[in-house]
């Protein structure tokens, strides 16, 4: 039996649009929006202030939508992994990192990912459809600490800016007072560099950007990332340069570090001045094996040392630390391929 299509993921223009096919009082989309998005309601029976008529209305034709995590898995330090089902025979992963005051959910965008990039699992493992923004939100509302969380980052599995429309959707309630109420800078997107993509999203929002750049200059960036060849480096750090990263809105480059690949001083001082100009942050990643990348992880002595050379080159640079690296939640370990081989 086909599943009646759902209200979460729904901007308020589009629950008034619902409400008045309905024949419902326009106020009720409002209403519609608190119970969702601000209280987390998931039946319409339990929306007490709509009427017995708007209840049943909206229950012959429409689903809230939520749905509960299939599985969540607990790290040693604390880090906790969520599988979400996407679809009926796919499934997707999160990420609830606790630190201190803060705690940051890495969600996904995608079904697997497009961009195969030879060192993430979740590019091995292939593309195999879009989240939809229901889907997207879905994992900030059904984790079972919505409310502690302070950060969420897009960098789980997928391209964020090759599903714009959806993630741009999610973004609006996130941020739109009739949804979460957040501030923008609560929202990190990252982007391997699709230019197109970037350029909508830095005129549409303030959400922070994160570029996965991993390589001192286009020719080692290559060799690790096949949307190179589309998008160079060198000309998206040029588009980057018409906007402005000096206020609230935070530009971070990521940079996985592979021995003998990208990580001598003489790649820092190349990373530098490509950089030049840019007003941004650079974050180290330890790199997590995967299986059939032939690439090792730099040792972390080496990892200091050139953090402490961009430093000085004036460049804030700091360590990420791995977390849930026990129980494959670590940056570019995030895969559901054996759950779509048994589906």
């Amino acid at each position: 039996m086909e599943q009646l299509p759902c209200l979460l993921g729904m901007t308020l223009q589009q629950l008034k649009e619902v409400v008045a096919a309905l024949g419902l009082p326009a106020f009720t989309a409002k209403q519609l929006a608190e119970w969702i998005y601000g209280k987390r309601v998931s039946d319409f029976e339990a929306m007490t202030n709509l009427s017995k008529t708007a209840r049943q209305r909206l229950a012959e034709t429409w689903r809230v939508g939520m749905e509960a995590p299939v599985d969540a898995v607990r790290s040693s330090d604390g880090t906790v992994k969520y599988l979400f089902r996407a679809g009926d025979s796919h499934y997707i992963e999160s990420v609830y990192i606790p630190e201190g005051d803060r705690a940051t959910l890495c969600i996904s965008s995608q079904i697997g990912c497009k961009m195969n990039c030879r060192f993430c699992a979740t590019g091995l493992q292939g593309f195999s459809g879009q989240l939809s923004v229901a889907e997207i939100l879905n994992q900030v509302q059904c984790i079972d600490q919505p409310d502690s969380l302070t950060n969420v980052v897009f960098m789980g599995m997928g391209e964020p800016m090759d599903n714009l429309d959806n993630v741009l959707q999610a973004i609006e309630i996130m941020t739109a007072s009739y949804g979460y109420g957040w501030s923008p800078k609560r929202i990190t997107v990252s982007s391997v560099g699709l230019i197109p993509g970037i350029r909508r999203f830095l005129d549409s929002c303030s959400c922070h950007l994160a570029i996965s750049l991993h390589a001192p200059n286009d020719t080692v960036r290559a060799t690790l990332i096949p949307a190179q060849k589309a998008y160079p480096a060198g000309e998206l750090l040029d588009v980057l340069r018409q906007y402005d990263f000096s206020h609230q809105r935070r530009l971070s480059f990521e940079y996985t570090m592979f021995q003998g690949v990208n990580d001598t001083p003489a790649d820092a001082r190349e990373l530098a001045r490509n950089l030049q100009g840019l007003d941004c942050h650079i974050n180290l990643i330890p790199f997590h094996a995967v299986d059939g990348t032939g690439l090792r992880p730099t040792p972390p002595a080496e990892m200091e040392r050139f953090m402490d050379l961009l430093n000085r080159l004036h460049f804030p640079t700091t360590i990420r630390r791995s977390r849930g690296q026990d129980i494959e939640a670590a940056c570019g370990l995030l895969s559901t391929k054996r759950m779509e081989l048994n589906a």
